[in-house]
């Protein structure tokens, strides 16, 4: 009988994506058809096979084998952990033979099976958290031992309960069968009673699984694999075919990269060239620098883009890379010669360009190697790979953004082949982000010729390309928007010549300007008290207390100036600032229903990351020394040490402020407490006990909660059709956004009208009276309209367009959506959606405005609680946005109702 519930279970604990579950989900029906025996008849499993199956064809080798035929970057490498996962629990099958086509992927793979390592595929597996696979390779398989069995004088194999994964590279194998000799690991060896070959050969449940079929198809190490005899063959690659034998027989699922492109598991490509290009106007050389310098102009560009999403979104910085195709060695290192060379784009290059070519042997291949695999690194300074022949699978860099093929071979080759190497996504997922999303091919002179490949009908992209990338005419770069209260409560103005606005500094001296930033990160730990209460004397008088308090070494190198700072007088009026220039926003959490007890799922945490060495236990004592003397003395506080009654306490207590976390719900409570349990457990495993576990614990229970943490946003709960609410924050800190602009263009005043609408987006607009930043971006030309309908408006107070984070609305597909604006008037508060008339009506939209709707149903009744101003949502159509228009009339028209 299939074993759905198995299937279920490894798909939640690995956080499979669609195309990895449906092939989990026909492993399992494929294991109720074979027999899964190493005496089995293999004739008789493929009539059988063929008849569950029809449109299957044959299984290609001695034992029965399928192939898994899934697109680069949707994750085959997971879809293996989770393969020997369900076999493990569903079918008790121990062993397992992962076999890699090169040295990379060997590597890569032993990496991702080995505990601990960012990519572990077992993460989560409950089975495998106390009892993990023992992981033997081709490197270490002859110094592995096990214990005697107690029965018999001889030594044997790994004589325990544990998964044993097996990874070799195919490559190593043909290399040591030249000359019609053995491969290594069939040779005998007196102290194993055998060769490690006949070990594996013997063993009952031995299933073979192979990274990239396609590349070892006909290899002759396959004849010594194919001896082995699994009971079962899963094959994954990208490309189930071969130049010399065709596609393959035995696919049992494909998921091509049109599929992908079209879920959004891989960076959309798009083709870039000049507008109304001629060829025949370019000679060779000539052609070869335009395509170059324009790649590097959309680079440029991409790497602004990129550090402003980071900003933005609070992700990490992401540095992305050029690749550029050459013919030959010789080509190649012409490419660099120019590069790098003092007159091409101002010598910019200089130092961060590579070469990457079949020709490289020894060190210099060596260091080549070690070069694209620390691409990824912030640490990188290369930012131009130049290859020939050389980049295969397994180079899983995310970071590829820019490819600029020269003289290129076909445009079925370009399509099929370099573009693959660059559509793996950063994030794991689609931002929503353009420029974060996408990989631009540099293609001038064969723009055409690439269309019309990658739209055949037997194409592997299809139509999954974007026509028409602009080549960026001049660089970009990045800038600030300031919040008005940092402009004037921190003296942080800069001289805007749009500016309706004249900002004066509230404080000038530094000891002020210290206490008023101290006041700012004090309200953090405020942010549950509504802005009305912040006002209250005794709030206030408590702020400055924790103020001053932190604020004393600023205050004492004042001493004898003549002057000193009113603590309290200054914190009164950095909170009066505070409350004048912002928009209350409460922290209303929307979120699919069935998620109202935790946002997140249930799991076994990853302990290995509770080192004891880095977590030390901390001494008690309290160094004193006297400034006039210098003079030393330790206080012994042990005393002092106040114990928790519970170890747990001290990790729980550091989860328990998390926004996210339900402190109302018992069953969040118990969830916390059993991961702080199995915190507690790891360090007393490892020797932590007593008094120096309290220590460690209580010492440094913030990092160890945060760690914790991180694990628990990587499982979140499923999500759902209805929603559910939790308010958790009375309000949030205005942040600064980042925004790009062509480089040497200023900030555009915003009342003039855009004569290109196409470019509004890479435009900063400022000039703003009542927007809560300096300068804002739009999307659209009706959004800076509806901007000026704001500024007009004698009801609006207050204005901005809202930033990550500032508001919470999950929708059922656990994607967030961001309404463009926040207004606040004399009467109410309001989320604003500018959208094209004719999307208005889409289901889309409606999903939005429902989840937005029942956010401010939510913030109303905590307002109204606080004292505060009712919410609501506006859904505005772009045609009826007019200069005549006010604001008040159109949120009354366009309001959108629960």
């Amino acid at each position: 009988m299939p074993k759905q519930s198995e299937v279920r279970y490894v798909g939640q604990r690995l956080s499979l994506r669609k195309p990895q579950l449906e092939s989990l989900d026909l492993l399992d029906r494929v294991c109720d058809t074979l027999s899964l025996s190493k005496d089995a008849d293999v004739a008789k499993e493929l009539a059988a096979f063929k008849a569950a199956f029809p449109n299957f064809d044959d299984f290609e080798r001695d034992f029965p084998s399928l192939c898994f035929a899934l697109a680069t970057g949707v994750g085959k490498t997971r879809l293996m952990g989770a393969f020997i996962s369900y076999l493990y629990k569903a079918h008790g099958i121990r062993h397992f033979f992962v076999l890699a086509p090169n040295l990379t992927i060997y590597n890569k793979l032993i990496a991702d099976f080995t505990r601990g390592t960012p990519k572990y595929v077992f993460q989560g597996i409950d089975a495998f958290a106390v009892n993990p696979p023992r992981l033997i390779t081709g490197d270490n398989y002859e110094e592995v031992r096990s214990l005697a069995n107690p029965d018999s004088d001889q030594p044997v194999l790994f004589d325990s309960g544990e998964a044993h994964v097996n990874v070799f590279n195919i490559s190593k194998i043909n290399s040591e069968i030249r000359g019609g000799k053995e491969p290594k690991f069939k040779r005998m060896r007196e102290v194993l009673g055998g060769s490690y070959f006949e070990y594996l050969a013997g063993l009952p449940d031995l299933v073979l699984l192979m990274d990239e079929s396609h590349r070892y198809r006909a290899e002759a190490g396959m004849k010594a694999i194919n001896e082995l005899k699994p009971i079962l063959g899963l094959e994954l690659t990208a490309t189930p075919q071969t130049e010399r034998s065709g596609p393959f027989k035995n696919v049992v699922y494909s998921y091509p990269l049109s599929e992908a492109l079209k879920d959004g598991f891989v960076k959309e490509p798009a083709v870039a060239t000049r507008e109304n290009f001629l060829k025949e106007s370019y000679d060779e050389v000539s052609l070869e620098r335009l395509k170059l310098e324009d790649g590097l102009k959309i680079h440029e560009v991409t790497k602004s883009r990129l550090e402003t999403y980071a900003r933005n979104s609070g992700e990490r910085l992401v540095m992305p890379f050029v690749l550029v195709v050459a013919t030959d060695t010789t080509h190649a290192e012409q490419i660099k010669v120019l590069l790098e060379s003092p007159e091409f784009l101002e010598g910019n290059y200089k130092g961060k360009t590579m070469t990457v070519h079949s020709n490289q042997r020894g060190a210099e291949s060596d260091e080549a190697v070690q070069q694209l695999l620390a691409l990824e690194s912030p640490e990188n300074i290369i930012e131009v790979v130049i290859h020939v022949n050389k980049l295969g699978e397994g180079w899983d860099v995310t970071n590829l953004y820019t490819l600029i093929p020269l003289r290129a071979a076909n445009a079925r080759n370009l399509v099929e082949q370099s573009i693959g190497r660059g559509l793996r996504l950063p994030y794991g997922k689609r931002t929503g982000v353009m420029d974060v999303d996408r990989l631009t091919v540099v293609a001038h002179d064969r723009f055409q010729e690439i269309l019309d490949e990658a739209n055949k009908p037997d194409s592997l992209i299809r139509s999954g390309v974007v026509i028409g990338r602009d080549i960026p005419e001049k660089p970009e770069t990045m800038v600030q928007s300031k919040s008005i209260l940092q402009l004037i409560a921190l003296a942080d103005a800069t001289p805007d010549p749009y500016s309706q606005q004249s900002f004066e500094a509230l404080f000038t001296l530094p000891a002020e300007l210290k206490v008023a930033e101290s006041t700012f990160t004090m309200l953090e730990e405020y942010r549950r008290v509504s802005v009305q209460e912040l006002q209250q004397p005794e709030i206030l008088a408590e702020i400055a207390k924790k103020v001053e308090a932190i604020s004393m070494p600023a205050q004492a190198e004042l001493l004898g100036v003549g002057r000193t700072v009113d603590v309290a007088a200054v914190v009164a009026k950095a909170v009066q600032a505070y409350v004048d220039h912002q928009i209350a926003i409460p922290k209303v959490m929307v979120f699919p229903k069935g998620q109202a007890g935790s946002l997140f799922a249930p799991f076994t945490l990853d302990v290995s990351v509770f080192d004891k060495g880095a977590f030390p236990p901390v001494p008690h004592d309290i160094l004193i020394q006297h400034l006039s003397t210098n003079e030393q003395e330790m206080l012994d506080a042990a005393g002092l040490f106040h114990a928790e009654p519970r170890l747990e306490n001290y990790v729980v207590r550091a989860l328990w402020n998390k926004d996210d976390v339900n402190r109302s719900d018992a069953k969040e409570l118990e969830f916390l407490y059993s991961l702080a349990a199995q915190v507690v457990d790891a360090f007393k495993k490892k020797g932590l006990l007593g008094g120096d576990l309290d220590n460690v614990l209580a010492y440094h229970g913030r990092h160890i909660g945060e760690l914790v943490y991180a694990q628990m946003l990587e499982h979140p709960a499923p999500a759902l059709a209805e929603f559910e609410v939790r308010v958790t924050q009375a309000h949030t800190m205005l942040k600064p956004s980042y925004f790009n602009m062509a480089f040497g263009m200023k900030p555009f005043p915003f009342r003039q009208p855009v004569e290109s609408k196409k470019d509004i987006r890479g435009m900063v607009f400022s000039g703003f009276a009542k927007c809560l930043r300096e300068k804002e971006q739009f999307q659209s030309d009706p959004e800076r309209r509806f901007a000026v309908i704001l500024e007009d408006d004698a009801e609006v107070f207050r204005w901005a367009k809202l930033a990550k984070d500032q508001v919470y609305l999950r929708l059922p597909d656990d994607s967030s959506y961001l309404p463009d604006f926040v207004v606040e008037t004399i009467t109410g508060k309001w989320l604003v959606e500018v959208k094209a008339a004719n999307e208005v009506e889409t289901a889309d939209v409606h999903l939005k405005a429902k989840v937005a709707s029942i956010w401010c149903q939510h913030a109303t009744e905590y307002e109204k609680a606080n004292g505060g101003k009712p919410w609501g949502y506006a859904l505005i159509p772009d045609n009826v946005i007019s200069a005549q228009a006010r604001f008040g009339a159109l949120a009354a028209t366009y309001l959108v109702k629960t």
